[in-house]
């Protein structure tokens, strides 16, 4: 058995013992200590992890059925049980998969810390999604159409964001800051989970968690700064950086994507197809001042615009024509 099957069969013990109720303080020392043993068993339980909330998430949107697995590994397997746990993790380690089938997952190539400064290079087609473990322990998850660079080392901590929009969950390291690049923007962070968008010029930084300082750099040199926590977004564009405060709940529909669905408070329809068209080849088309003033709010699946045209046919009687390319909306 590889090193890399071992660690996906261990990952899969410890998340079935999380899933069937707390881990007491010695099982809790004991995983996480198991975790830092290598980036391949950090990177393994990450995958594992992430494979199944979408599992639970298809499952709650009615997309499939999890069967249950009736034979699942006790919390300490005795050695003649072994056979039955590994079949169970690796049963669980399939199914995971499955439902994460649709996602690249990247899982650090070696065991190692990283030693000297390398970089480089992930990105997602249209409508695909990334999960990025990095060799500090962070993680990086890519939207749609996005593409990042980083540049790891024992002294140094460093991404571009080229395109795109990722959401990060930086590993805690005092006194080495986390250092995001996205065109004149520069965010630092020492840890903390947050998501940076760009668009062209436009950068929009959401932040989930911890403290974050946007940076406004002009050839090396910088101009200014905001620092914004938990539940702030930061709009900059050009010399201008609005930041709107306290607002936990536009910074989980700004973040709604990682989940694969879009989530819209009152806003203009023409920005939703902007949005949808974002995730999919078949493009959602507006035609007419009427359709372009509808306002709306709601949490939709972001590969089903189709659906949604569907939605506005029967709430507002507009007229749906779906094509093998586009779907067109009028009245």
């Amino acid at each position: 058995m590889s090193r890399a099957e071992q660690a996906n069969i261990e990952a899969a013990n410890w998340l079935m013992a999380r899933e069937n109720g707390p881990l007491t303080s010695e099982e809790q020392a004991a995983m996480d200590a198991w975790l830092s043993a290598s980036e391949g068993n950090k990177a393994a339980y990450w995958r594992l992890e992430f494979g199944w909330e979408q599992a639970d998430r298809a499952v709650a949107l009615g997309q499939g059925s999890v069967e249950q697995i009736e034979e699942t590994a006790p919390r300490h397997t005795p050695r003649w049980r072994l056979p039955t746990a590994i079949a169970a993790s690796l049963a669980l380690v399939f199914m995971a998969q499955h439902f994460a089938r649709n996602l690249s997952i990247f899982a650090p190539a070696t065991d190692g810390g990283a030693t000297e400064t390398a970089e480089k290079s992930y990105a997602t087609p249209l409508g695909g999604k990334r999960l990025v473990g990095l060799e500090d322990g962070s993680r990086i998850q890519l939207n749609t159409q996005s593409k990042v660079r980083t540049e790891m080392s024992v002294n140094r901590r460093q991404v571009w964001l080229d395109r795109g929009e990722a959401f990060f969950e930086v590993a805690h390291r005092k006194d080495q800051p986390f250092v995001v690049y996205a065109g004149d923007r520069r965010i630092m962070v020492l840890g903390t989970k947050f998501s940076v968008r760009r668009d062209g010029d436009k950068v929009v930084v959401s932040v989930l968690e911890g403290r974050v300082r946007v940076d406004e750099v002009k050839e090396n040199r910088l101009i200014r700064s905001s620092v914004i926590v938990g539940g702030d977004i930061a709009m900059a564009e050009g010399a201008a950086t609005l930041v709107t405060t306290r607002s936990e709940e536009k910074v989980e529909s700004a973040l709604s994507w990682r989940t694969g669905m879009l989530s819209f408070d009152e806003k203009p329809l023409p920005a939703i197809a902007a949005e949808f068209n974002r995730y999919n080849a078949k493009k959602l088309v507006l035609e007419g001042e009427v359709v372009s003033t509808i306002r709306i709010t709601g949490t939709f699946p972001s590969d089903k615009p189709d659906a949604f045209a569907r939605l506005l046919r029967d709430a507002y009687g507009l007229d749906v024509d779906d094509t093998a390319n586009e779907i067109r909306v009028s009245r």
